[in-house]
C-alpha cells in the first residue's frame, strides 16, 4: 500500500471534511501518498483526481459540506462505468480507496472491492440510516440544527397560539425527527417506522388545548408524510390556525458539532489502519462507543431500525 484515494459521494453531511482530513493526515503520517477524487464516482470515472498533502486539508475540520464535492453517478451503475473506474485506479497508481457516504456510496464501494480494489467505507449521511453503526457522520449536527430551528419556531407559535407542523429530512428513516422531537418536547412525532392516525393526533391536540396549552408542535419525518398535507388535515379537523414549515437543506449544512468532528476523525483514521493491515470491503462504524469494522455486504443486507423505545418515550412525555 503506497497510495490511497479518498472520495465523498451522495448527499453531503457535516463532518465529511473532518473525515477527509483524518484520512489524509493519518495516511501521510504512515508515509503514504493520498489522492483526492473530486465529485464522487463521477470524478473517479473521468479522472478528476488531485494529489493531497497536509496543507490541502488545513482549516477544514470546522467546515460543513465537502471540499472534494459530491455527486450521484448513473454511469457507475453500469459495467462499462465500473471498468472505467478500475482502469483509472491503475492509471493513477492508487492501491486502495476510502469512500465516505451513505448506502448508495457503499454499494459502489462493494463493487470496487469485488473487482479487486481494496476499499473501506465510512458512513457519512445526516439520515443515520446505515445499519451496523449507532451513528453516522452528520446526524448529530442535523439533529442540533433541527432543535435550534424548532426552538425558534416555538417562540412564534406561543406568541400567536398556533399549531405548527415541521417537516424534517431523513429519507425513509425517522431518526432525525425522533431524536429532535424528544429534545424539543414535541406533542407528536411522526416517523415512517410507526403507523399513526390523524384522528388520534387531533384528539391529543384538543386535550392539550383544553388544559390551556398555547401552542403545539408536530415533527414529521419526510418518509412519514408531507408536512403540508398533514397540516391541511389538522386545520380542517380543528379549525385552528395551523402553519407548516419544511426545514429542507439547512439540515445538511453548517459547522459540524464536536461529536461529529470526533466521530469523523476516529473513523477516518481507522479506515487507513484497515487498508494498511490489508483489509478491505469493510465499513467503519461505532457501536457502544467503540469504533468497529463490519463487512459492507452485511451492512447493506441488515435492516435498520430506530430506537423504538425512544418513540414510546416521546409519546409518554407528550401526554
Amino acid at each position: 500500500m503506497r497510495k490511497i484515494g479518498v472520495l465523498t459521494s451522495g448527499g453531503d453531511a457535516p463532518g465529511m471534511n473532518a473525515a477527509i482530513r483524518a484520512v489524509v493526515r493519518k495516511a501521510i503520517y504512515h508515509g503514504l501518498e493520498v489522492a483526492g477524487v473530486r465529485r464522487g464516482y463521477t470524478g473517479l470515472i473521468s479522472g478528476d483526481i488531485v494529489p493531497m498533502d497536509l496543507g490541502s486539508v488545513g482549516d477544514i475540520i470546522h467546515r460543513g459540506g465537502t471540499i472534494l464535492q459530491t455527486a450521484r453517478c448513473d454511469e457507475f451503475r453500469t459495467e462499462a462505468g465500473q471498468d472505467k473506474a478500475v482502469a483509472m485506479f491503475k492509471q493513477h497508481g492508487i492501491d486502495g480507496l476510502v469512500v465516505i457516504g451513505g448506502d448508495g456510496s457503499f454499494r459502489g464501494a462493494k463493487i470496487l472491492s469485488d473487482k479487486g480494489i481494496p476499499t473501506i467505507g465510512i458512513p457519512g449521511t445526516i439520515d443515520n440510516d446505515i445499519p451496523c453503526t449507532d451513528y453516522t457522520i452528520g446526524f448529530d449536527t442535523a439533529v442540533n440544527t433541527v432543535i435550534d430551528a424548532v426552538d425558534k419556531i416555538r417562540d412564534t407559535a406561543t406568541s400567536h397560539e398556533r399549531t405548527y407542523v415541521i417537516e424534517v429530512m431523513g429519507r425513509n428513516a425517522g431518526d432525525i425527527a425522533l431524536l429532535a422531537g424528544v429534545a424539543v418536547g414535541a406533542e407528536n412525532v411522526l416517523v415512517p417506522e410507526a403507523k399513526y392516525d390523524i384522528a388520534t393526533i387531533v384528539e391529543k391536540l384538543k386535550r392539550g388545548a383544553a388544559r390551556g396549552k398555547k401552542h403545539s408542535l408536530i415533527l414529521v419525518a419526510e418518509g412519514a408524510g408531507k408536512g403540508f398535507a398533514i397540516g391541511e388535515v389538522i386545520r380542517e379537523l380543528t379549525g385552528w390556525d395551523t402553519r407548516v414549515t419544511v426545514l429542507g437543506h439547512i439540515q445538511r449544512g453548517g459547522s459540524p458539532t464536536a461529536f461529529d468532528r470526533m466521530l469523523a476523525s476516529k473513523m477516518g483514521a481507522k479506515a487507513v489502519d484497515l487498508l494498511l493491515e490489508g483489509d478491505q470491503g469493510k465499513m467503519i462504524g461505532v457501536l457502544g462507543g467503540k469504533i468497529t469494522a463490519t463487512d459492507i455486504t452485511e451492512a447493506l443486507n441488515t435492516p435498520r431500525q430506530p430506537d423504538m423505545s425512544l418513540y414510546e418515550l416521546a409519546g409518554v412525555l407528550s401526554i
